[in-house]
């Protein structure tokens, strides 16, 4: 059953963007970047899970977006989930107390998109390597599902005072 749910996840084939404005302490651009992202067979195998095995739905409001960190990083892996992802770190040092909520709205034309960015104000310095969507709020932590990760083309150096405004669309 696990080989038949990955073969046609891969069929599906989900997928999202990501697009982040990248803003100074005065709140000038520093930058834009968009990417694709790739889902993880955790992801995969969750939507297969709750569309045909009674696996239970996860709730709009429980779906968030965090930061991959460039410090000790060396890559991203489809069997990465938020338990083990040897080859990344996450990125803290924003001063919301947990992951920004993602805020996704109903699907339309096969895909669905947060209206209002998920806003991350930088509380120190550092390099961001990408972004990660999970079902688990706290920040830094190892629990909930990871639905998807994406890389920055080139790694983004932000300073105390910046913000990062995070908007992600998922389609089929």
């Amino acid at each position: 059953m696990q080989a038949c749910a990955e073969a046609l996840a891969t069929i599906l084939n989900p997928k999202g963007r990501v697009q982040v404005e990248h803003l100074d302490r005065f709140g000038r651009t520093k930058g834009r970047y968009e990417m694709p992202n790739g889902i993880v067979n955790e992801g995969k195998n969750r939507i297969l899970d709750v569309m045909f095995n009674d696996g239970v739905q996860i709730a709009n409001s429980s779906w968030f977006i965090g930061l991959v960190d460039n410090s000790g990083f060396s890559t991203l892996a489809d069997t990465d989930t938020m338990a083990s992802h040897a080859g990344w770190n996450e990125f803290t040092s924003y001063s919301e107390a947990n992951r920004v909520a993602w805020g996704s709205g109903a699907a339309a034309s096969q895909s669905t998109t947060n209206s209002t960015p998920a806003t991350f104000n930088i509380s120190g310095s550092g390099t961001v390597k990408g972004v990660l969507v999970t079902t688990n709020n706290t920040k830094g932590g190892t629990s909930g599902v990871l639905w998807a990760t994406a890389l920055f083309a080139a790694d983004v150096p932000v300073s105390n005072g910046d913000q990062l405004k995070v908007t992600y669309t998922v389609s089929a």
